[in-house]
């Protein structure tokens, strides 16, 4: 496979539940061994994005592409297959735990399923599992509810590893944990990802989190994206006013002479017309209320969807 080719590749996504439109035409794709972030606030549809993505639940429409294969249009049976090769990291170490099983059975469990191996060589991989992400092969036989949140994740992202995919969605993987123990897991899913060229998806609220994981990044608002490029650009010349003020609300950053974000994400049931983020923008005028703004090369792989950028040059 050409190593540049996109490991993830999606086109125009929506997802609908009824009335409420969670996701609207997001496109993005990931090249391998890279590390695509997607930020925003809680209900901008960033974990819904992950869900879509391993088709834990099925798009209304759009198009996702894993490998140079149509993941929208497989079966059941094929999707099960293909799950080899791409697995999930969730927010709750706890939570996605099967508290009955030991260690010894949440690791071997995924070969077990996929059909790789024999029991011996599972074993094995378990413990080099383990020992990967720095616990003693004396955990295999304890339960999860005798090891720390810190602990806990690292088992989970064991499990993830376990089958050796191609891809691991990250779902606010610290956002769960202690801040002490954050900068652990962040440095340990880095050396992961280095050590096996793991390519990954990375779901935060932490723009801190984000811009140490992620090569490039995309900003979220209401189910759609409003801002994406490269981290050096988002973080340095962020271009769409709610980026701007993301950053400027972020702990350790200066305002400046940025608005800093106020008020709450509008609910999805009740949308505002035109741009999502108009009623929270300082800029928002006449035509941000009649027609949603659509996406704009700014340059140096950075667009951005906002009113104000038509004069911009374009790349």
């Amino acid at each position: 496979m050409n190593t540049v080719s996109p490991v993830l590749e999606v086109r125009g996504l929506s997802k609908s539940f009824k009335a409420v439109k969670a996701v609207r035409n997001v496109s993005f794709s990931i090249t391998r061994g890279k590390t695509f972030g997607i930020v925003g606030e809680s209900g901008s549809g960033k974990s819904t994005t992950a869900r879509l993505v391993l088709r834990l639940i099925d798009p209304t429409s759009g198009d996702i592409r894993f490998r140079g294969t149509d993941l929208s249009a497989m079966k059941q049976e094929e999707l099960r297959r293909e799950r080899r090769h791409m697995q999930m990291i969730f927010q709750d170490p706890f939570g996605s735990l099967n508290g009955r099983m030991t260690v010894r059975e949440t690791l071997t469990e995924p070969q077990m399923v996929h059909g790789i191996g024999t029991p011996a060589s599972r074993l094995e991989a378990a413990r080099s599992l383990l020992a990967e992400v720095g616990l003693p092969a004396a955990a295999l036989d304890r339960f999860p509810h005798e090891f720390s949140g810190g602990q806990r994740q690292r088992i989970a992202i064991a499990r993830a590893l376990a089958t050796n995919p191609d891809l691991i969605v990250a779902d606010e993987p610290v956002s769960a944990l202690d801040v002490s123990v954050q900068a652990q897991v962040l440095n340990l899913l880095r050396d992961l990802q280095e050590r096996h060229g793991t390519t990954m998806l990375f779901i935060s609220h932490d723009l801190r989190v984000v811009q140490f994981m992620c090569d490039e990044i995309a900003v979220m608002y209401l189910g759609e994206i409003v801002e994406q490029g490269p981290r050096e650009r988002i973080y340095g010349a962020p271009a769409h006013p709610y980026t701007q003020a993301l950053l400027a609300s972020a702990p350790g950053r200066g305002a400046g002479k940025r608005a800093r974000l106020s008020g709450e994400i509008p609910s999805a049931h009740a949308a505002p017309s035109g741009c999502a983020f108009r009623t929270r923008c300082p800029h928002a005028h006449e035509r941000c209320v009649l027609e949603a703004p659509g996406m704009r090369e700014l340059g140096c792989g950075q667009r951005a969807a906002c009113h104000l950028l038509e004069k911009a040059p374009s790349a």
